[in-house]
């Protein structure tokens, strides 16, 4: 089983070779379902690289859900993204702006464990929430 880089030198000419972690890293950056699925065919070394991901480094559907078996964190990229809740999931990350000028009130899980800076700006609760002294004075201010 091949876990890291190999070089093999041929004719004086040095081959690189991928292993598991690396593909793993590159394929973070792939865009879409169908990048992971022609890895996956067409190398038959990196077939079950999809298994090995704990989260969804792309935003998925019904149909990629099922490629992906592993997931425990659950990444939301787009406020129109399809959420799951197939019991296999326990955390969820928020990539996008969440614009709250039209909450009154919020109830913060003690699971939160980050929050990004402008978060609650100009939010009609922000005097609520900044009573929890877990919430960063950043998520106060503008962007």
């Amino acid at each position: 089983m091949e876990h890291t880089t190999t070089s093999t030198n041929i004719n004086n000419k040095s081959i690189m070779k991928l292993g598991y972690n690396e593909i793993m890293i590159t394929s973070m950056y792939f865009n879409d379902i169908n990048d992971f699925i022609n890895l996956e065919i067409g190398v038959k070394r990196f077939q079950g690289n999809i298994e090995r991901f704990h989260f969804n480094p792309i935003p998925l559907d019904k149909y990629s859900r099922k490629l992906f078996p592993n997931i425990e964190t659950f990444h939301i990229y787009n406020k129109d993204d399809e959420l799951f809740n197939d019991g296999r999931i326990f955390k969820q990350v928020i990539w996008y702006d969440i614009r709250c000028s039209s909450l009154t009130s919020i109830n913060i899980p003690s699971s939160f464990t980050s929050f990004g800076i402008g978060c609650f700006y100009k939010c009609r609760c922000v005097e609520e929430l900044k009573q929890n002294k877990t919430i960063p004075i950043e998520c106060f201010n503008e962007d």
